[in-house]
């Protein structure tokens, strides 16, 4: 009887180590076959030199303050009018509530629905005290090394002044596009859009504007992106996560510090303990929704233990969830993440404060809400303070994860093109946009918004997004025009779809 019982399990083995290798390699690469294009001629110098000249301009937003540095985006404007002056006179441009710009390249073709290609001018502060860290100062605009240096030169003018070098140079070929090209650069991405891409959303809305696709920054082409993955991973962004700030508000007894009350009844020991609660007990994670379409179109061009892993999750999900959750980056994209950033009580040391509060911030997973969210702490935190004592609070500004961009779609597919023709040798996926982005003021006119920046780069430099010392090579800035020019020559192929 043991003898049979030990052949049937062996039996089981082999069918199941089996069905893991037919699922490994029976899938093969889902990357399109393209033709090699030859690199379209770029004046680096020349191209550098003038994305340095706008890095020079100090444009950085305020929340609060809708002029500040107004003088700056207004000089950045004339700016560009001088760098780009085939653009200028092929398109029509507007300003848009004084510091905004959206440009509109008509197209031949009245019926075609028109797509939209977004940028921002705004960068952000340099954090006070790091200045002597950079290698360069923040807003020299200087080029050395094979870099551009500076504030802004990725994030996020290396984009906006890519595609503008891109349509000077279409203009000045004599291309003319079938369909129309919109362009709109907001300037308050930085703090949310709400006076730029919004607005400009509502312009494009009042004149009945339909778009075939929006492209705005976002995900970029990753070395070393995962383990087993030797090849770079260009990122498509077809989705962004949602943001919610929930505020909690503990309320207790104040008095004297010499005269305590029970242990752990006070107002910072009760939030303490529900802040700690909220730690350990996050909302769930998943792989499904784009993290699965993404390891499903990786797992194929994989090596060793992660393209099994991936191939067969089926089975072995709960071992790659628990991988992803280890690492901050990887466990943003499975779950909606929990991250305490402000608490506030007491304001003398011998005085036990009435009120205690914490906020905490919330990136919220395409699938979950802010409903889903408040719910969650709710829950959490009632096991652990009583319902009199406490308040859950949504702070302003808060918004629901973005739309899906379908990845089955002509749109999809022309993006993807344009990036194995740019940069042949990457596995293009699609994936999640962790940080926000003005293509979500866009949702109510496309089905189709894709966050993807041209650019090639190391884990190393992405410390450098909003950090110290930011730079864009001279190569990678070329890359990019390639990336934008070859994007909109390509245009007349796509197929407008609901």
């Amino acid at each position: 009887m043991q003898k049979k019982i030990i052949q049937s399990f062996l039996i089981l083995l082999v069918l199941l180590v089996a069905t893991l290798a037919i699922n490994t390699f029976r899938k093969t690469s889902k990357q399109l076959q393209v033709k090699q294009l030859a690199p379209l001629a770029i004046d680096e110098r020349a191209t550098a030199e003038r994305l340095a000249a706008a890095v020079r301009l100090k444009t950085v937003s305020s929340a609060t303050d809708a002029n500040l540095n107004a003088a700056e985006f207004k000089a950045l404007h004339a700016l560009l009018t001088k760098q780009f002056p085939k653009t200028h006179a092929a398109l029509k441009r507007e300003v848009i509530d004084e510091l905004n710009l959206l440009y509109t390249w008509q197209g031949a073709d009245t019926q075609a629905k028109p797509i939209l290609l977004l940028a921002h001018q705004d960068v952000v502060p340099v954090a006070p005290g790091t200045e002597r860290d950079w290698q360069v100062a923040p807003f020299a605009g200087v080029i050395k090394d094979g870099f551009i240096w500076g504030r802004g030169s990725w994030d996020d003018k290396g984009n906006l002044l890519a595609q503008l070098e891109a349509v000077e140079l279409l203009v000045a070929s004599g291309y003319k596009p079938q369909r129309t090209i919109y362009f709109a650069y907001g300037a308050d991405e930085e703090v949310s859009g709400l006076r730029g891409a919004k607005k400009i959303a509502a312009v494009l809305k009042s004149r009945s504007v339909a778009l075939d696709f929006v492209l705005d920054e976002g995900l970029l082409v990753l070395e070393n992106a995962m383990p087993g993955l030797a090849k770079p991973a260009a990122l498509v962004g077809i989705a962004e996560k949602g943001y919610v700030s929930v505020r909690v508000t503990v309320s207790a007894t104040p008095g004297h510090s010499s005269m305590p009350p029970k242990k752990g009844t006070s107002a910072i020991a009760l939030l303490s303990r529900a802040l700690v609660a909220l730690e350990n007990e996050q909302m769930p994670a998943a792989i499904g929704g784009v993290a699965q379409d993404m390891f499903a179109t990786l797992a194929p061009d994989m090596t060793g233990f992660s393209r099994l892993a991936l191939s067969n999750l089926w089975l072995l999900a709960p071992i790659v969830r628990k991988q992803l959750e280890a690492k901050g980056s990887t466990n943003a994209m499975i779950r909606t993440t929990t991250a305490l950033t402000v608490v506030n009580a007491g304001n003398k040391e011998n005085v036990l404060p009435g009120r205690a509060e914490a906020t905490i911030n919330f990136r919220i997973l395409p699938g979950d809400t802010i409903g889903g969210v408040l719910a969650h702490v709710k829950s959490v935190v009632e096991k652990i303070v009583p319902p009199e004592q406490l308040e859950i609070n949504a702070l302003p500004g808060a918004k629901e994860a973005s739309q899906v961009a379908p990845i089955g779609s002509a749109q999809y597919t022309h993006i993807n093109q344009t990036i194995r023709e740019i940069f042949p040798d990457a596995v293009v996926t699609p994936a999640l946009m962790i940080a926000a982005t003005d293509s979500i003021h866009y949702e109510a006119l496309s089905n189709h918004i894709f966050k993807f920046s041209p650019i090639r780069t190391t884990n190393d430099d992405l410390k450098r997004f909003h950090g110290t010392n930011e730079r864009m090579s001279t190569k990678q800035y070329a890359d990019a025009i390639r990336f934008y020019y070859r994007l909109l020559q390509a245009t007349p192929s796509i197929l407008a779809a609901p």
